[in-house]
């Protein structure tokens, strides 16, 4: 694995970033990462093994953020970051790579949680919504953080407040998914051509970027298989975000069919916050 094709993931993220007007800064992050790399005179792999993911961030213009992405894709072959961003990947082929997660549970994750990348997936193993998962024992939401945490390069474990505290509250979100729809429904957001499900490479899908209360963010809606198949396209809105720390995490916001919140606005996974949220801010 040579160090310029690293280099051309994290341009191609920048390319990405850069043509859905995400925030300049962000965009300039992953070129200068690119640039060490493809500068770096010793084979990236090799300062993994040698130093590890402290290693990654001893190189210059190397956050914490862009040097999990680094580290996950010497480990995996895959950059969650990336194909997030192409906004149509394989999610259940990205989680079946996880030791004891087959097909059924890779399913089950989506299906319960609706979340789509590794960094979503630790948050929800560390916080305890991964347990809610049918199939999912303590032993196992055990073995999925310690496969997660040599993946993704953590340098400590997380904790439950630490998990709980790294996104953004559920109010924060319903406000993201608001905007972002009234934003498409007005047409007045850039439209990208997603890879999947796009036969003649139209560009349709509304993306949005937004900064609020230190929290960026990346909205759009669902283009996976499953929304299509239940023909929730232009319900389901996907919100990536990260913060200056480098929490980074998704969740999907869909209009609830059954229960005492019918008809409200959900993040899939957070119900019970949300429930909170609807009590105490009546209409």
């Amino acid at each position: 694995m040579k160090n310029t094709e690293i280099a051309g993931q994290l341009n191609e993220i920048a390319d990405l970033l850069q043509e859905q007007n995400a925030n300049p800064f962000r965009v300039n992050a992953y070129r200068h990462a690119a640039s060490t790399l493809e500068n770096l005179q010793q084979p990236v792999t090799e300062v993994i093994e040698q130093r590890g993911f402290e290693g990654l961030l001893e190189l210059p213009g190397i956050g914490e953020g862009i040097a999990r992405s680094i580290y996950e894709f010497v480990a995996t072959g895959r950059m969650s970051r990336l194909e997030s961003l192409r906004a149509g990947h394989d999610t259940v082929l990205l989680f079946e790579q996880i030791p004891g997660v087959g097909p059924k549970l890779a399913h089950q994750i989506l299906e319960t949680l609706h979340i789509e990348t590794l960094e979503a997936l630790e948050l929800a193993a560390h916080n305890g919504r991964l347990e809610t998962v049918p199939g999912f024992s303590h032993k196992k939401v055990s073995m999925v953080q310690a496969w997660l945490a040599q993946v993704l390069g953590k340098r400590r474990p997380v904790t439950q407040e630490e998990g709980r505290a790294a996104e953004p509250p559920v109010s924060l979100l319903l406000q993201i998914d608001r905007q972002y729809r009234d934003k498409a429904d007005a047409d007045e957001l850039l439209k990208i051509a997603p890879k999947r499900f796009n036969p003649k490479g139209e560009s349709w899908l509304p993306v949005m970027h937004a900064t609020k209360k230190e929290w960026h963010f990346t909205a759009l809606y669902s283009n996976t298989a499953r929304a299509h198949q239940l023909n929730q396209t232009k319900d389901w809105v996907v919100i990536y975000f990260y913060d200056k720390e480098h929490h980074e995490g998704q969740h999907t916001v869909v209009t609830e069919t059954r229960g005492t919140l019918v008809g409200k606005r959900v993040v899939r996974g957070r119900e019970s916050e949300c429930q909170d949220h609807y009590f105490h801010n009546v209409g």
